[in-house]
């Protein structure tokens, strides 16, 4: 590959998910990053146009040489966007919502260099058995899921206990679609050869 790959993100499971790819890669990070969305953008568009404006962040700092993965998922329950909690208070009613219903988990990826960009999206279907309070409130307390779109981590206890079904890239659940990812790093390197 001719790029050095740069990923952008703090995310401990984005960075184990990258690296099961076997491709060399650092991470960089810039603080603040304006993470925020038109009220009026569709719901689907909202992950592409996050991992975008967080791209060009980066466009300033990059070398011509790096390529830069950005990227930002969204849990959306009907028309609803769950981001992340801002608290206990805020997952544990996330987690409510989510119990017993289907959702989306949407994930917008943007590949940078200097001189050109190319994003997409992977969308995959999620369902949650009828959740306790008890298993709500033990999940949250124990694993604090503060960090994680719609207050959940599918690799953890409450995916074991609660996910009941799971329809395209479970990856993606976990925050980044790493097979896609490398179909689409393939192509991106290979139109600029």
């Amino acid at each position: 590959m001719n790029y050095r790959i740069i990923l952008s993100s703090n995310s401990p499971r984005r960075r184990e998910l990258l690296a099961g790819l076997d491709i060399d890669f650092t991470v960089r990070v810039l603080p603040d990053i304006d993470e925020s969305y038109p009220a009026d953008l569709p719901v689907r568009e909202i992950p592409i146009y996050i991992s975008r404006k967080k791209a060009e962040a980066y466009r300033k700092t990059m070398a011509p040489d790096e390529l830069v993965i950005t990227a930002d998922t969204v849990v959306v329950l009907g028309r609803e966007v769950l981001g992340k909690p801002a608290g206990r208070d805020e997952a544990v009613a996330m987690l409510r919502k989510l119990s017993g219903q289907r959702h989306q988990v949407i994930t917008g990826v943007c590949l940078s260099t200097c001189d050109r960009q190319h994003s997409f999206e992977v969308t995959s279907h999620v369902t949650f058995k009828t959740l306790t309070e008890q298993e709500i409130s033990y999940y949250v307390d124990r694993y604090q899921p503060f960090d994680k779109a719609g207050a959940y981590g599918i690799q953890e206890w409450i995916g074991y206990i609660g996910v009941t079904s799971l329809e395209g890239s479970y990856f993606n659940v976990m925050g980044l679609p790493v097979q896609r990812i490398y179909t689409e790093l393939q192509r991106f390197v290979n139109e600029t050869c």
